[in-house]
């Protein structure tokens, strides 16, 4: 099959954001994009075109797992943070469909300086499935360009948030962390921690004991870190310099009794209005508060309900992540007061880790192409 327009032949060629690969790298047929006017050649025979796309790369979970590290997550993080406070990038709220049965969440970001635009789109359901995936646009010509499945980029890119929250909020010196869950992203925000603070001692808490003593064996081995399940709840908090709260509780349970001085907290399992992992008596005691967007805060931190609805907490008393690290505001109680960054997810998260991943990926030859 030949690919002609305006009766010239049309080479295969390549966009700032997709390389042309080396020849029969990925797939047999030609690299080819028809634009106006353009028909397709067959057996001698010229039939309309609608306009076609290069082919899309396909990237499965485990593609992903291959190419994605922390390292990477946050500087990719960090990276589409500065763009929000730069005004350098658009970020779309998350939006809920439901069904009986199940729901459907949708998420945009755009970024012209990372070279893409991208979605989030996955579904949960009542029977605890989740099906996560994100598409990446090249930003310039509009073009789809990768498909990827995204729970494991989900998992890494809230991690690393809590990360460059951490690194920039909690104090220098800290070392001593505290875990509230035992999940998939209760373990990215352990490894997020020990790459930006000098962690030595770890402590989880999960109701269920072999899933905490399970979590414990394996982020100890992963993380190269001392990491201790402990029978209650206040043993996780006490005495710890950094914590991270990151259940699928749907009511409070961090009391503001276990809040001390110099305190750093993640928070990061409830997104949703009407879940919430800290009691609002724990919410007044935090000197600074950080979101990742107060915009979208506003839709879903359940944490801060009651107090915004009783006035005992104030939007103007919040900062936005991007402007922490942007630098217009300065966190100065770090070292005697207690600090608090409260994580709903953007997704111009998912796309700026999603493009490091999108071109590392391509780099190495990972993926299928697919036609499109």
């Amino acid at each position: 099959m030949s690919t002609w327009c305006k009766g010239r032949r049309l080479e295969p060629r390549a966009s700032p954001a997709f390389p042309m690969p080396p020849a029969g790298k990925f797939f047999s047929r030609e690299w080819f994009s028809l634009k106006n006017g353009c028909s397709l050649r067959y057996d001698g025979a010229s039939i309309p075109s609608p306009e076609l796309t290069m082919p899309v790369l396909f990237l499965k979970e485990a593609d992903v797992q291959q190419v994605l590290t922390m390292d990477m997550a946050l500087e990719a993080v960090e990276m589409g943070f500065k763009k929000l406070g730069l005004d350098e990038a658009m970020n779309i709220n998350r939006q809920r469909v439901v069904t009986d049965h199940a729901v459907l969440h949708t998420m945009g970001a755009a970024a012209k300086t990372l070279g893409g635009m991208g979605t989030k789109v996955y579904s949960t359901s009542r029977k605890g499935n989740a099906v996560f995936l994100v598409t990446l646009f090249d930003g310039k010509t509009g073009d789809l360009i990768c498909l990827m499945q995204a729970d494991y980029l989900g998992q890494m890119r809230t991690g690393a948030a809590s990360g460059l929250a951490t690194r920039i909020i909690s104090r220098p010196d800290a070392s001593k962390l505290g875990i509230f869950g035992s999940g998939k992203q209760a373990k990215t925000q352990v490894e997020a921690i020990c790459k930006v603070r000098n962690i030595k001692r770890v402590e989880v808490f999960s109701p269920n004991q072999g899933h905490r003593e399970q979590f414990a064996k394996e982020v100890s081995a992963t993380c190269g870190v001392e990491v201790v399940p402990v029978d209650t709840p206040a043993e996780a908090a006490k005495g710890k310099d950094i914590v991270c709260t990151a259940t699928k509780a749907r009511d409070p349970f961090f009391i503001p009794e276990w809040l001390e001085f110099g305190m750093h907290v993640n928070a990061v399992g409830a997104n949703y209005m009407g879940k919430a992992e800290l009691f609002p008596e724990a919410i007044r005691r935090f000197d600074t508060i950080v979101v990742d967007s107060k915009d979208q805060a506003r839709l879903e931190a359940g944490d801060f309900q009651v107090g915004l609805e009783d006035g005992s907490l104030k939007w103007s008393a919040v900062w936005d992540l991007s402007a922490v690290v942007g630098g217009r505001y300065q966190v100065r109680e770090a070292e005697t007061g207690i600090t608090l960054f409260k994580s709903v997810g953007l997704a111009i998260q998912d796309l700026a880790v999603g493009m490091k991943v999108y071109q590392k990926a391509l780099a190495d030859g990972l993926g299928q192409m697919i036609d499109w």
